[in-house]
């Protein structure tokens, strides 16, 4: 299978282990092969992974990315349990991303892990908005 992947001028790509950063013009690459690739708006980082959610993502994108995938499973089951804990919700999309993981599917787990990482930010604002809701009312 080819991959036709268009960079843009300081875009940066994962392939494998590897991150290839773009010159300064436009680069259009035809991958072959069966090596993981991430571009530059799905990649996290340590420091960007600021949340529980982004911090499972970050953990199925190293196991992704990594020769050894298997190296970053107790990690991931360990953030896994704590999300749980505090977000019983999440059970559905966990379940589906573990589902992946086991499947070999780490592509299609990085893709749940994003829209876990949406319905997070949905708690914490629904959170937000019932402790201004409380608030008003006491005041």
């Amino acid at each position: 299978m080819t991959l036709k992947v268009e960079l843009k001028p300081g875009e940066r790509i994962i392939l494998g282990d590897c991150v290839i950063t773009n010159t300064d013009q436009r680069a259009r690459l035809l991958i072959e092969g069966e090596t993981p690739i991430l571009r530059e708006k799905d990649i996290l980082t340590a420091e960007t992974a600021d949340t529980p959610a982004k911090r499972i993502y970050l953990a199925i994108q190293l196991m992704y990315t990594s020769r050894d995938g298997r190296a970053y499973h107790e990690v991931y089951f360990k953030l896994v349990s704590d999300i749980l804990k505090a977000a019983p919700s999440t059970w559905p999309m966990i379940e589906s991303i573990n589902d992946h993981i086991l499947a070999g599917e780490m592509y299609k787990a990085l893709k749940i892990a994003k829209k876990l990482i949406a319905y997070e930010a949905e708690l914490v604002d629904q959170a937000l908005r019932q402790a201004r809701g409380a608030a008003l009312q006491s005041a």
